[in-house]
């Protein structure tokens, strides 16, 4: 106990040296501020960012728009479902509130629009590739019933080959739209780096 005691002790005298400096523990809090604000407008997006960054002192401003940029930022990216289409499309409009950028908001405006597409592409190309898989897993389930004695259904997902072969069509797709999103993220570092 005498031994992790005078560790702690040489600890404290070292960093009894050391003070903060307000400006910079001031940001770093106002940043965290502008996180939790982020995630609290990603839960509700009727919360206004603007009146936030409004209430918050002008000194104080870019700390706070710099937390909020980082979590939308972060959150801008491809949905795999509709519950992450609604909160990619509302990560972009806190994006245009942080940002007030002309040129962003060009390219955000035919995001919900592209999102759209690629979730309906997403699905008629998951329906295409079941349909091109079908006679194979049918085939294999044929084999399996032989074996066993009775009929069996597989699901495609459980089937490496079909998840290899279905990964591989889907990266397609993705990658299509990827690129959208790798314009818009590009775009937005451009104009938070303005401010």
């Amino acid at each position: 106990m005498g031994r992790i005691k005078s560790a702690l002790e040489i600890a404290l005298e070292k960093t009894e040296t050391v003070k903060g400096d307000k400006t910079v523990i001031n940001q770093f809090e106002t940043k965290q501020k502008g996180k939790k604000l982020a995630n609290e407008f990603l839960d509700d997006p009727k919360k206004s960012l603007e009146d936030e960054i409004k209430k918050c002192p002008k000194d104080e401003r870019p700390s706070l728009r710099q937390g909020i940029f980082d979590v939308l930022f972060s959150q801008l990216k491809l949905p795999d479902t509709e519950e992450e289409l609604v909160r990619v499309e509302n990560t972009a409009k806190g994006l245009q509130a942080v940002l007030n950028d002309g040129h962003f908001n060009q390219i955000v405006k035919q995001l919900p629009q592209v999102l759209h597409q690629y979730m309906d592409d997403a699905a008629k190309y998951e329906e295409a590739i079941k349909r091109q898989y079908a006679p194979k897993l049918k085939q294999k389930e044929d084999e399996i019933a032989k074996r066993l004695g009775r009929k069996v259904a597989l699901d495609p997902f459980q089937d490496p080959e079909f998840v290899t072969f279905y990964n591989q069509n889907m990266k397609a797709l993705k990658d299509n739209y990827q690129e959208v999103i790798d314009q818009v993220r590009e775009t937005a570092a451009g104009s938070a780096e303005k401010q």
